[in-house]
């Protein structure tokens, strides 16, 4: 597994070895001793999640201020650009986003730190995505920023306007949302 970290040094791509042939292919998603051991990330992961969404669905920006999460974020199926923004008011990197595409097709995984909102947008005409967290889905806990902060500035591939849920449409601004120490 090759792991490389970000312009946000914690936020790290993970791209596992995968061995193909004319049969299909075949890689190992998750190994938490190589995770720890190239990582230096001790994450003990408690929840798997899968979702499945319509191109042009948009996803987040979510967190929960209380049990964050660390969340390591794969597509099994399609493609996503999938986004990551620092809400450690400690951190220099405060307030930056960074974006990339995953996808079944080039098989890379995310790890998102606590401390971190996490959201993407589909650019396939359907993905799923899976993720495990290391702490449990905890709904009254759960903050959503606003996907198109203009304080954040996130260059999402869109054309036109995204497909949201209600609760992701009223997503607040980061200078009105609880952040981390």
């Amino acid at each position: 597994m090759k792991v490389t970290p970000t312009a946000i040094p914690e936020v790290l791509i993970l791209e596992p070895r995968v061995f193909g042939d004319d049969r299909g292919f075949f890689f190992e998603s998750f190994n938490e001793r190589k995770f720890e051991q190239l990582t230096g990330v001790a994450a003990h992961f408690v929840q798997d999640n899968h979702s499945k969404s319509a191109k042009n669905v948009l996803r987040g920006l979510h967190y929960q201020i209380s049990q964050p999460q660390g969340k390591l974020v794969r597509v099994s199926a399609g493609a996503v650009y999938d986004v990551v923004v620092d809400l450690r008011k400690s951190s220099a990197f405060f307030g930056r986003w960074i974006g990339l595409d995953l996808s079944a097709e080039n098989q890379r995984q995310l790890w998102v730190p606590p401390g971190f909102a996490h959201g993407f947008m589909v650019t396939s005409e359907s993905a799923e995505v899976q993720y495990k967290t290391t702490d449990y889905w905890a709904p009254e806990l759960e903050r959503v920023i606003l996907w198109n902060d203009p304080d954040i500035g996130i260059e999402w591939p869109l054309r036109g306007l995204p497909m949201l849920s209600g609760k992701d449409s009223k997503g607040a601004l980061l200078a009105q949302s609880d952040v981390f120490p």
